[in-house]
Order: C-alpha cells, then structure tokens, then sequence
C-alpha cells in the first residue's frame, strides 16, 4: 500500500495534484499576500460504513480571509478492513493518519516556505468530543497528537475534521 503523502491530493482550485504539487500551491498562495499570517491545520474523518475511507484534509487558512485545502482519500483494501467494525479503532485510524500526514509534512514547510512568510502548523483536528461516545477517547487521543509534537483541537474547534474532512467521507 502507498504512503500517505504518495498519493494524489485533491483541491477545489487545483484538481488532483502531487504533494510537491500542493506544497508549491501552498507557497504561492501564501506568497501571494505575504503581510498576512496563514494557519496550516490537519484533519481527519471517516465513514461509518462497512469499507470506510479517511479523507485527510490540509488547510492553509489566511487569518480572517478564508483559505485553500487538500484532500487525501484513503481506502484500504477489504481484508483490512476488519478493523474498523469497532468504532473505535477508526476513529484511533482517523487520528493516526492525521498525525503521519502532518508529521511528514512539516519539515518539507520548513524547507519550502520563505522566512519571511508568517504562519504557524501547530494544530491537528479530531472528530472527537466531550458529547457522545468518543469523550471517553479524548485523553488517549489528544495524547497521540501531543506526542507527535501538534496540539490537539476537538469538537466544536476541530472544524477541519468535523465539517471539510467530513464533507467528504
């Protein structure tokens, strides 16, 4: 199976690109208005269906003027998919991707995007929260996040996860 960051992403305002595609997407877009400090966040979310598929989305928000975002669908092949009759363990999976997708991505920002240009990738979005079942996940979850060095937000802040990634599941 490909890696996470293989694949092709999908933007509204690009169509199906590669990750080097996306990252020079990303800096033009932030070269665009260089005086204004951008937001990249992670996301995740997943059907609830007998073969779900994850899509992960990147969003580059401009602070009080919207943004652009990337959408990477993952789908496993049906033997794996086993594992996510309980509902648990897909929403850990939803986390899990979050993490690996951020976490490849961070250093090639590092390496891409001028000093000069103000933004932050600090936060991963999970479809979790205090209200129904998953609130006896958030410990163990935020925990995972913290671990791979991002700072959690779950519902009703994680809007990457909880209405973009979302809407594509």
């Amino acid at each position: 199976m490909e890696g996470i960051i293989d694949g092709k992403f999908y933007s509204p305002t690009c169509g199906n690109i590669t990750k080097d595609e996306m990252l020079e997407e990303i800096v033009k877009y932030m070269e665009s208005d260089p005086e204004k400090f951008y937001e990249v966040i992670v996301g995740c979310d997943s059907s609830s269906s007998q073969e779900p598929n994850f899509p992960i989305a990147l969003a580059v928000l401009k602070t009080g003027e919207g943004g652009r975002f990337f959408l990477r669908k993952i789908k496993y092949p049906p033997s794996f998919n086993k594992r996510f009759v309980v509902w648990k363990n897909r929403i850990l999976q939803e986390t899990l991707l979050a993490c690996e997708l951020a976490q490849s991505l961070r250093d090639e920002f590092k390496n891409k995007i001028h000093k000069n240009l103000r933004y932050q990738f600090r936060y991963i979005h999970a479809d979790i929260g205090e209200n129904g079942e998953t609130k006896e996940m958030i410990k163990e979850l935020t925990g995972l996040i913290r671990g791979n060095g991002f700072e959690p937000k779950i519902k009703p802040e994680a809007y990457i996860a909880t209405t973009l990634a979302d809407k594509y599941s």
